[in-house]
């Protein structure tokens, strides 16, 4: 691993999927690089274009500040339709993925669990996959899948469970994750809510203790290629 992409769907994704375990790779000298393919917060307005521009431009500032604590060297903004990616072509999602993957050329990307409540998850998950198919002169070695606190767990229908097979020891790192939290000033919130510190904390606890670690990131191995 030397070239990570995160593909999440909002701000705030890239820290609660992956953001222990992308401040374990920053260092150690591992390229971390985040792309959010929804602009976020629109889709509590009555009308998209009803959004405030300001609170907008303070998320992605706030998005910046966090991607700066947990260790990613760049964060990208494709400002698609917050929570309204089920009304685009699945083509034209794909193809804002697909642009930032020959862009960065990762040999590993990090994105979200299929089986999550949120559709916009869903979505980005399928462009994901499918802007990396394993065909011609492709490099993307390894793909995996997080799980996003308030939409893994919520999924009613159960027919896509998250059953993690990979761990990622974030003993050292968990705290930077939540400092990281802590900057999303639209998006902090308070115990007993599933993104709070306090919840994270405890979500790494038992992510560890299912594999004899003290705090541990769990993701789901979608793919891997080895040559």
């Amino acid at each position: 691993m030397k070239n990570v992409l995160v593909i999440a769907a909002h701000p705030d994704d890239e820290l609660l999927g992956v953001g222990g375990a992308v401040r374990r790779f920053a260092d150690q000298g591992i390229t971390c690089r985040a792309v959010i393919v929804g602009e976020g917060i629109t889709s509590r307005s009555e009308k998209r274009n009803d959004a405030d521009t300001n609170e907008l431009a303070m998320l992605k500032e706030d998005a910046r500040k966090a991607a700066s604590v947990v260790g990613y060297e760049t964060i990208d903004f494709c400002d698609l339709p917050d929570n309204r990616l089920d009304g685009m072509e699945l083509l034209d999602v794909i193809k804002v993925v697909s642009k930032y993957v020959e862009k960065y050329k990762p040999d590993t990307i990090f994105t979200h669990h299929h089986g999550d409540l949120n559709i916009d998850h869903r979505i980005v998950c399928e462009a994901v996959i499918t802007a990396c198919r394993p065909v011609g002169d492709y490099f993307v070695e390894k793909i995996y899948s997080f799980e996003t606190p308030s939409s893994t767990e919520w999924n009613y229908t159960y027919e896509e469970p998250f059953t993690p097979n990979v761990y990622i020891d974030v003993t050292d790192t968990v705290e930077a994750k939540v400092e990281g939290m802590k900057c999303y000033r639209s998006e902090s919130t308070v115990f007993p809510h599933p993104r709070s510190a306090e919840a994270l904390r405890a979500l790494a606890t038992f992510r560890g203790s299912n594999v004899g670690m003290e705090k541990a990131e769990a993701f789901m191995l979608l793919r891997e290629v080895v040559r």
